[in-house]
């Protein structure tokens, strides 16, 4: 019995030391270039109006929390807002599109015509029908993140092994019964490839409609601070609202990575781990 525990011991080891570099190796690309950026700044001693480096960004960070921290919870609050939004709405109307070929046919031209008119252009409109700036924001950052989320999961919906689909046909199951419990099980890899995809473009949007409308005051997100900060010629704050929204960008992939993980691990193909 001596003999079979090596084995298991070395597979676990060898899966830790595989974690730790998946962590380890982005961290360390992410602080060499940070140190290349500094020793860039301080060789050629650029004018922090200019280019700032990292030390000013983060003194900027610290010393300008109480600016920039109210607009990161509204930017957050606008861009998860308007994902939820389009989870319920992109999962819902994929369901309904595809209960006929005529009803995809007439309604899925009128998504496709939503995702590929610019979100600058009708901010516009939105902003002057829309009852307060804070509802036009989350409205044009629902318009960008609803379409990936919709088309994959029409995609998903559609792609469901015939075979399968013949199977629940014989045993004489109602069409809901084949939605809840195979079509909608199918589809959860193309949904969560959307979830990724709205996430990102959920913030994009969020930012890029608060550059269209231009609000400003106690309720504007870190948009408004980069312009004020750029206006201002406050380099470092802007660098400084850069960094969050990469931040937030990141943690944003990170959790919607992680729910698809949970989701697919066990099962699927894409995130299943691989003996050899």
């Amino acid at each position: 019995m001596s003999t079979a525990s090596p084995v298991p011991t070395a597979a676990s080891a060898a899966k830790n030391r595989e974690t730790l570099l998946r962590i380890l190796i982005p961290i360390l690309v992410v602080v060499a270039l940070v140190v290349l950026w500094q020793v860039l700044v301080t060789a050629t001693g650029v004018p922090q109006y200019i280019l700032p480096g990292p030390g000013a960004v983060a003194q900027s960070l610290v010393k300008d929390w109480g600016t920039l921290a109210p607009a990161l919870w509204v930017t957050t609050q606008i861009t998860m807002a308007a994902l939820g939004l389009a989870l319920i709405g992109g999962v819902g109307i994929a369901i309904f599109l595809i209960q006929s070929k005529w009803i995809e046919t007439a309604f899925y031209p009128i998504a496709v015509i939503l995702q590929v008119t610019p979100i600058v252009a009708i901010a516009p409109l939105i902003l002057i029908y829309a009852p307060t700036t804070q509802v036009a924001l989350l409205i044009c950052a629902f318009l960008v993140a609803f379409f990936p989320i919709l088309s994959n999961m029409v995609q998903g919906l559609k792609s469901v092994d015939h075979n399968l689909l013949n199977l629940f046909d014989l045993y004489g199951a109602s069409r809901w019964q084949t939605l809840i419990y195979l079509k909608l099980p199918a589809s959860l890899p193309y949904f969560m490839t959307g979830l990724r995809i709205g996430g990102g473009l959920s913030l994009i949007a969020a930012v890029v409609a608060e550059f269209a409308a231009g609000s400003a005051g106690a309720g504007s997100g870190l948009a408004f601070r980069l312009l004020e900060a750029q206006y201002r010629l406050n380099i470092p704050r802007l660098f400084a609202a850069l960094v969050l929204l990469s931040a937030l960008g990141v943690v944003i992939f990170g959790i919607t990575s992680f729910i698809a993980w949970l989701g697919l691990h066990r099962w699927h193909e894409s995130s299943v781990r691989r003996e050899n």
